[in-house]
């Protein structure tokens, strides 16, 4: 290294030990500065909360308040199911419906006790072609009012045996598919214990 390049380095060097403590300092200020204004900046957001009492996107209503992500996206279709012999039920729902959400526990009580009997279908509105217009029977978007929740239970044989708009309780839909398999009358215990109650902890 050359005599003039050690002097220019012990110069700096210097100037360097001298004007630490400044330069310190104002690399604190500035941070200080910049959480300020992100705090300012970001004050009035609110904290993201699941509701089910209001028409809001909050993921996931299966998971969130049916205890139950699996029911989406359905393993089977209509027309998989119907070639299989066996009966479906499809509920049509989307995911910023507080009746969805409400009505999301009753499915997870249907899945559970006749998945093997039915095909539980739940098709997102989102999800249809709505500009299709013409639709074959053993399309789910045929079955389809306008409405969510919407419940529509479907024979093996493809007829319609209960078409139900809105929130309603387990009790009537547990008799209509008992009804659509040709089962007998639910046993005292699961016909009055109480079935409708939003089970996840994020729920009011």
């Amino acid at each position: 290294m050359r005599i003039i390049d050690k002097f220019i380095l012990k110069i700096m060097k210097n100037w360097l030990k001298k004007h630490l403590d400044l330069i310190c300092c104002v690399a604190i200020a500035s941070c200080m500065s910049l959480a300020m204004l992100l705090g300012i900046a970001f004050a009035d957001i609110q904290p993201v909360q699941a509701k089910l009492t209001d028409d809001s996107y909050d993921g996931n209503i299966f998971a969130l308040y049916g205890g139950n992500g699996s029911i989406v996206p359905p393993r089977i279709s209509l027309a998989q199911s119907l070639q299989q012999g066996k009966a479906a039920m499809v509920v049509f729902y989307v995911d910023d419906s507080s009746d969805c959400k409400k009505f999301s526990p009753i499915l997870n009580l249907a899945q559970g006790f006749y998945s093997k009997n039915l095909s539980l279908i739940a098709v997102s509105v989102d999800s249809l072609d709505l500009q299709k217009g013409k639709y074959d029977s053993t399309e789910e978007a045929y079955y389809y009012k306008g409405v969510v929740p919407q419940t529509v239970l479907i024979t093996a044989d493809g007829k319609v045996g209960f078409d139900r708009a809105g929130v309603f309780g387990f009790e009537e839909l547990d008799t209509a598919i008992r009804d659509l398999l040709d089962l007998p009358d639910a046993p005292p215990e699961l016909k009055f214990r109480k079935t409708d109650k939003a089970i996840n902890e994020v729920n009011p």
